[in-house]
């Protein structure tokens, strides 16, 4: 790694100083360990103050012996500075510990496998909703671009169990492969789910074959980019209004109007009842376009009787400011 020439410049400067030290305790035994480094010091950094006590012939063999040893020293370590400082290496150096502290505090998130076309998307999507997460990379030729957007990454393969490991994958709520390699993107999975079995993980798959292998493989949700691409564009032929309402809906740019899902948790006020007991639309002008129950079954534009269970998922429509108190409509029963 070129970071260790940060080490080496560090072996070599401590190794001039214990050089000194000990010769000059050495050849004058009057000198001190303190006085020895003083001189050490005030000899390397050229000062120019006069010495502790005279220095006998030994001394100062001694002393011109140590001056070339060290400008040689120091004349490498201003050329790894330069090498360092030339190629940013210092800045990455100390962004790489920062980043670190980010990944070890980081829980909650989504991992990102990928930063490919798909990829990229995705993590645009998480960063603009301040999603937490964590992308994992290997190739260098995007990592001036995931910089640049200060995104948290690893650059790495994600179907290695070191890397996984330091994205925080046990601590990790969803899982996002968006690698277009099916053998990879297969290994991925099994690796991120042996590490955390109830990790969301969502994959992309490029045909049906694939499609059905992740899915064996434990991915909860695949999808296809091309057979997405082929439904909206044939949808937004037949029926352009409402696919822009959606889509912009889904993102929150339609004019402050946005659909946003909401999971039921156990213990909140509303378990056991129904909408029309809740009166959700009169008290918070959220509109309930359906419900997904924890079985997968889909129920659109529910009734009026239907009664909430704790584990259901529904589907609201409203503005950005009655979204803001959604959190009201949980609260636990008192």
């Amino acid at each position: 790694m070129k970071d260790q020439r940060l080490f080496l410049i560090g072996a070599i400067l401590i190794t001039i100083l214990l050089i000194g030290s000990f010769g000059y305790h050495i050849v004058q035994p009057d000198y001190s360990i303190l006085d020895s480094v003083y001189m050490t010091v005030i000899t390397i950094s050229t000062i120019g103050y006069g010495e502790v006590k005279p220095l006998t012939q030994a001394g100062k063999l001694f002393n011109i012996g140590l001056i070339a040893i060290g400008w040689v020293g120091i004349f490498m370590v201003a050329r790894m500075t330069g090498q360092m400082l030339i190629e940013g290496e210092i800045v990455k150096y100390f962004g790489r510990r920062k980043m670190d502290k980010q990944l070890a505090a980081i829980s909650g998130h989504y991992i990102v496998c990928g930063y490919g076309r798909v990829g990229r998307v995705v993590c645009d999507e998480f960063s603009r909703h301040k999603v937490p997460f964590v992308l994992i990379e290997k190739n260098e030729d995007a990592m001036n671009e995931i910089r640049a957007r200060n995104y948290i990454f690893i650059q790495g393969d994600c179907t290695d169990d070191g890397v996984l490991i330091s994205a925080g994958i046990k601590r990790a709520r969803g899982f996002m492969n968006t690698i277009p390699d099916n053998a990879d993107a297969v290994y991925a999975i099994l690796t991120a789910r042996q590490h955390n079995p109830e990790l969301f993980i969502m994959a992309r798959a490029d045909s049906a074959s694939a499609e059905k292998m992740l899915v064996r493989a434990g991915a909860d949700r695949v999808i296809s980019p091309h057979a997405a691409a082929g439904t909206r564009m044939a949808l937004a032929a037949l029926r352009p209004n409402l696919v822009d309402f959606i889509s912009l809906a889904a993102v929150g740019e339609t004019e402050g109007i946005r659909v946003e899902e909401l999971r039921v948790p156990e213990g909140s006020g509303v378990d056991g009842k129904t909408f029309k007991e809740t009166d959700i639309r009169a008290r918070y002008g959220l509109n309930v376009i359906g419900v997904k129950k924890p079985d997968g079954k889909l129920m659109f534009n529910p009734a009026a009787d239907y009664a909430i269970t704790a584990g259901d998922t529904l589907i609201i429509v409203g503005s950005s400011d009655q979204l803001s108190k959604i959190d009201q409509l949980l609260e636990k029963a008192n």
